[in-house]
């Protein structure tokens, strides 16, 4: 049987913490696997370190609020695509025209005082390794601050630390801005540029119509645009997502967008674009040069600016040395439970990338992780965790 151990320092494992599971992400569906932890008996391993089933949660934000903290600033609450309420905690009554970066972490902030999970934060997870080839052995999670030791992962990384970003002949020799979403600001920086906004995803259609009410746009994508011209109903068309998007994650197929299953919405602000002109698409240039792109028709169009807003992939480095992607570089999963690696959960994933399906997710892990450490499943108490 090969090993899986790495070449970490002999000591690690007698110098780490221990808790029975290890919540890697406070966003979205990290905070909703620590509250379903909490009600159904796992206790804070920050408080009691020798309880027979304890949990921490490892956070890389300096602050509550997941990536939400970390969007641009004209992201408002009228536009994003839906928050749902984390469990048992309904969201506040906000204004639209709040920035989601502000109310989002705000709200997840309250949550996180009212529950009180034993977060850890700053805490950059760097590594999870086997300790041995025990297949209901220990884990050992690596970090920038203290290493643990632990019997099963929560992971609910997310995605925005790991921008999809496109390679394209000529791209180094580009001499103007280039930029990915999470790096986007204001559309005021491109005010009287000509810019190639590409992707054809809902912050591709969204970042366009800022854009382009101050600058000359280009809008590029791989395939053609599909908008929807129907409603989204989430108890028909969003059941049948799910069951798609499942049934992909079951097979072991590689991620992919949720737009790429529900298609485009003519939301406001896809109908503002429209009616500006902005959403006429081209198809991908074929190379970058110097002063622009070289066209799929050998033209050549000059641009000041390149928003690669071609999305994200789920952020599981610190995960690599589990090996748990198969031959087609996807990860097969049961549930939210990693096929190949049962004390694995990966949650915010595959079928629960959407705020609700986070949260579902995190309810799903906790009750599978209580069966597995419990003869019995250890029951709901009747308390809100941290509540007296």
């Amino acid at each position: 049987m090969r090993d899986t151990r790495t070449d970490a320092p002999a000591d690690a494992e007698n110098a780490a913490r221990f808790a029975t599971v290890v919540v890697i992400g406070a966003g979205q569906a990290g905070l909703s696997a620590g509250y379903h932890l909490a009600r159904r008996g796992f206790a804070s391993a920050l408080d009691a370190p020798d309880g027979a089933r304890t949990f921490v949660m490892l956070d890389a934000n300096p602050a509550p609020g997941g990536a939400w903290q970390h969007r641009w600033a004209s992201l408002r609450m009228a536009t994003v695509n839906g928050i749902f309420d984390l469990p048992d905690h309904p969201k506040p009554a906000t204004a639209p025209e709040v920035s989601s970066r502000d109310a989002v972490p705000a709200y997840f902030g309250e949550f996180e005082r009212e529950t009180r999970l034993p977060i850890l934060r700053p805490v950059t997870v760097r590594a999870v390794t086997r300790l041995d080839d025990d297949a209901d052995g220990d884990l050992l999670v690596d970090t920038d601050a203290d290493p643990w030791r632990t019997r099963a992962i929560v992971n609910a990384t997310g995605t925005w630390n790991a921008p999809r970003l496109p390679r394209y002949p000529g791209q180094e020799t580009f001499a103007g801005r280039q930029l990915h979403t999470r790096d986007y600001v204001s559309a005021a920086e491109f005010a009287g540029q000509r810019v190639a906004v590409v992707g054809g995803g809902i912050s591709a259609v969204q970042l366009l119509e800022e854009i382009s009410r101050v600058a000359a746009t280009h809008w590029y994508t791989r395939r053609e645009p599909v908008f929807r011209d129907g409603g989204f109903r989430p108890e028909v068309e969003g059941r049948e997502v799910i069951a798609r998007v499942t049934a992909d994650a079951e097979a072991g197929l590689p991620g992919r967008s949720i737009v790429s299953y529900t298609g485009l919405a003519w939301t406001p602000y896809a109908v503002a674009a429209r009616e500006r002109g902005a959403l006429e698409r081209r198809p991908m240039f074929t190379a970058l040069e110097p002063g622009g792109v070289r066209e799929a028709d050998g033209t050549f169009t000059p641009v000041d600016a390149i928003l690669w807003a071609t999305g994200f992939q789920p952020d599981l480095r610190h995960l690599d040395p589990l090996t748990l992607r198969n031959e087609l570089g996807g990860i097969a999963l049961r549930g939210t439970r990693v096929a190949a690696e049962p004390r694995v959960h990966l949650i915010g994933y595959g079928p629960s990338q959407s705020t609700v399906g986070a949260n579902r997710a995190g309810r799903d892990a906790a009750r599978a992780l209580a069966q597995r450490f419990s003869a019995a499943p250890a029951p709901e108490t009747q308390t809100t965790p941290g509540r007296s």
